[in-house]
């Protein structure tokens, strides 16, 4: 017989774990579905959440794992591939079980599609890095440079300005014509260097970042580089059940409301499923706001059925 659970929580990151934990603790039956492939896998240490400031991811969700399994919460290493929804949701997993639940909490994250240089993905997380307040002070005073992937990388350089003094831009496929006055006047007010010109690669000796080099041949001595990957929203299940999505420059997500809840009754979302900037320490606060509100929810439809 089909499995039946209240709610099935696809993703086992921090919004996923932290959304099991509520439900556990109010005493629903739930299962977690994780692939194992959290977008911060590449990172050594996680920054900026209060009490858990330094601690490596892969420790962070380990702990978490083991606090969801003290309320009986049940964690499947497997892929949610298909999902339908009628009086309640048939969950396909990828393993060939099939699950019922009453409600669904989509945790799914998204991807980061690196610009296609040579050094970037082998040293991302490590001295190729993307956000200056999860890495910033680590690398602070050190030389930076920024790899723009558009015009909107303007801000990322002005941003890492705070971080360190000497930072230069390196505008790789985007023209000069492309950034406007106001650009160009806080860039110079930042002090950041505007390097025009191509990207051939990243310069790397005995296991560290040592330089950019352009493709006429010039180098320029950086120990850290920032640069904005794209980012893959991971909505394919909320597409399958008719969830609304809107568009934004990082990509379509779902409509929600305060607590995650999508435009599909039933199911919520939250962590990188519904933004861009979602952090480890926003997207736990989501999963907590989207949990609490299902068992608010399976209450009262209990209550009303009565």
């Amino acid at each position: 017989m089909t499995e039946k659970y209240a709610v099935v929580v696809v993703g086992g990151g921090a919004a996923g774990l932290s959304a099991a934990l509520v439900l556990g603790r109010a005493r629903h039956r739930t299962l977690v579905v994780d692939a194992g492939e959290p977008r911060n896998a590449p990172a050594a240490h996680m920054q900026g959440y209060l009490s858990r400031d330094g601690m490596p991811p892969a420790e962070f969700l380990a702990i978490g794992r083991e606090e969801i399994a003290r309320y009986g919460v049940e964690l499947v290493r497997d892929r949610v591939v298909d999902v339908e929804r009628a009086e309640d949701f048939a969950v396909v997993l990828a393993g060939g079980r099939t699950v019922r639940a009453r409600r669904l909490v989509v945790a799914t994250g998204l991807k980061d599609e690196l610009p296609p240089v040579p050094g970037v993905a082998e040293r991302f997380g490590r001295d190729v890095l993307h956000c200056p307040f999860c890495h910033g002070w680590e690398v602070r005073d050190q030389p930076f440079g920024v790899l723009a992937t558009s015009p909107a990388s303007v801000h990322q350089a002005l941003m890492v300005s705070q971080w360190s003094k000497d930072v230069r831009l390196f505008l790789h496929t985007v023209s000069e014509a492309e950034l406007s006055d106001e650009d160009l006047r806080r860039l110079a007010a930042a002090r950041v260097d505007v390097v025009p010109g191509e990207v051939a690669e990243l310069v790397i000796e005995e296991d560290r970042l040592t330089g950019v080099r352009l493709a006429d041949g010039t180098a320029h001595a950086r120990s850290v580089v920032f640069t904005a990957p794209r980012p893959v929203p991971q909505t394919g299940l909320l597409e399958r059940l008719g969830a609304e999505l809107h568009e934004t420059p990082f990509g379509a997500y779902p409509v929600v409301d305060a607590t995650g809840a999508t435009t599909v009754p039933g199911v919520w979302a939250a962590g990188n499923a519904i933004g861009f900037a979602e952090q480890v320490v926003h997207a736990a606060s989501g999963g907590y706001r989207a949990a609490s509100a299902i068992v608010g929810d399976l209450l009262m439809a209990d209550l009303d059925a009565v």
